[in-house]
């Protein structure tokens, strides 16, 4: 081994990048390699171009430290962290990519539960008895606007306060707020809730202080969650956003988009005080 080749095997300001990754072996998986490789260098680059001190590198160590220890069965502060930086977004969007007519994906966000009871069509997924009342009615569709039979739709929102359940036990009832419904042969559905709220995401951990570093609000604009899945289509992870919240154009998570966008009026029927009206049109599983 040459001295210049001795060199090389330790890291140097000039040479770190390559140095770790170097240090690969070479039974390590292909595309597990890939991903690393990209992470050094992006990280490498990023510290020779922002040049930490020292101690700014300490405190960068302990947000990470701090937002692990935030993480309980309740709450995931390392989504939220995703989800303020625009990084749950942009892997949403690479991920579903759809095509022209398709309804869009959105962020899943933090608070979905699996095990929500499943109801008959037009139930009242609302359990708390606060909120204006909202009756939410749609189709749900392929490409070329057929109903499509057997479709779940899992639903769930933030209650009249602002908070999800799971934020809340033994204050809210279990399962507020939440429903599955099944469509029939005419890809109808129908259920009863509250006109949604805007809220603040979580803001008293390591992200909230970075939000307000930044001079950003935590806010989110008043939406429903949608998970809609059939066979031989592509589940769809999505929202519906009232058209008149203030924080369309500032959501925390960057979740909004024009499409999702729905105008709540008054209920026609007058069994609610609010109707919207949705179609979700579902791309076909490849």
């Amino acid at each position: 081994m040459t001295k210049a080749q001795a060199m090389s095997t330790y890291l140097t300001e000039e040479n770190s990048e390559d140095t770790v990754i170097g240090r690969i072996g070479e039974d390590c998986d292909s595309r597990f390699r890939q991903i690393m490789e990209s992470a050094v260098r992006h990280l490498h680059a990023f510290v020779k171009d922002v040049e930490p001190t020292e101690a700014e590198w300490a405190k960068a160590i302990a947000f990470l430290t701090a937002t692990g220890q935030k993480c309980d069965q309740n709450r995931q502060e390392w989504v939220l962290a995703s989800d303020v930086l625009g990084v749950s977004m942009l892997v949403d969007a690479i991920n579903h990519r759809q095509p022209t007519g398709a309804t869009e994906n959105t962020v899943l966000g933090p608070f979905h539960v699996e095990g929500a009871p499943h109801e008959e069509m037009g139930a009242n997924i609302c359990r708390d008895a606060k909120g204006e009342s909202c009756v939410v009615t749609g189709r749900v569709v392929d490409i070329d606007g057929k109903p499509i039979t057997g479709a779940k739709i899992d639903v769930w929102s933030d209650n009249a306060d602002g908070f999800y359940d799971v934020q809340q036990p033994g204050i809210q009832p279990a399962m507020n707020m939440r429903g599955i419904f099944t469509t029939g042969a005419d890809g109808l559905y129908r259920f009863r809730t509250i006109r949604p709220t805007s809220y603040p995401l979580p803001d008293d951990g390591p992200v909230g202080e970075i939000l307000r570093q930044l001079g950003r609000h935590p806010h989110r604009p008043a939406h429903i969650h949608f998970i809609v899945s059939a066979d031989g289509y592509e589940t769809l992870t999505t929202h519906i956003f009232d058209a008149e919240d203030s924080y369309l154009d500032s959501d925390a998570v960057f979740g909004v988009k024009p499409s999702l966008i729905a105008n709540f009026v008054a209920d026609p029927t007058g069994s609610a005080r609010w109707h919207v009206d949705f179609d979700f049109v579902m791309k076909p599983a490849t």
